[in-house]
């Protein structure tokens, strides 16, 4: 969602951000901002119950009767590849595993169904960023030292 704002496009963080702000620190009635900006109630609940946005959230688990009984075996097979002993090239792919349940275990199901089940559970546990913000007139940073050449002369 991204909207205009005399000739520049403002990003969803932007608004967000704008929303959060004129409500909470200029002390914006909900409803102005709500004709301004055009949302909804529910949305401008959201906007300021968190700093960002929370993005996409699946409110009920999709059943799996398919692959049920062998989310078992693949968590195993995950696990076992998660250990560092275990050399890179030997690791099993999503097919590989597909392949496994079909011929050892008589999984009778799709390979996409174990390809999103592998998908989802290599994602729990990723990278994590904390978003960084200050308020107008501070600044955070990290103090570091380095050696540059500027205008010919080793500082």
């Amino acid at each position: 969602m991204a909207a205009s704002d005399g000739g520049r496009v403002r990003t969803d963080m932007e608004l967000w951000s704008e929303v959060r702000r004129r409500v909470l620190v200029e002390g914006v009635s909900k409803r102005q901002i709500r004709r301004e900006y055009g949302v909804g109630s529910e949305t401008l609940k959201k906007m300021l119950e968190f700093s960002e946005p929370p993005g996409c959230r699946r409110r009920v688990v999709r059943p799996r009767p398919r692959l049920g009984g062998f989310v078992g075996v693949i968590d195993e097979i995950l696990a076992t590849d998660a250990d560092p002993s275990t050399p890179r090239k030997q690791r099993h792919t999503a097919r590989r595993i597909f392949e496994r349940l079909r011929d050892e275990h008589g999984y009778a199901g799709s390979e996409v169904t174990v390809r999103r089940y592998v998908a989802e559970q290599s994602r729990v546990g990723g990278e994590v960023f904390v978003p960084l913000s200050q308020p107008s007139g501070e600044a955070q940073f990290d103090f570091g030292e380095a050696t540059v050449e500027i205008a010919g002369v080793r500082v």
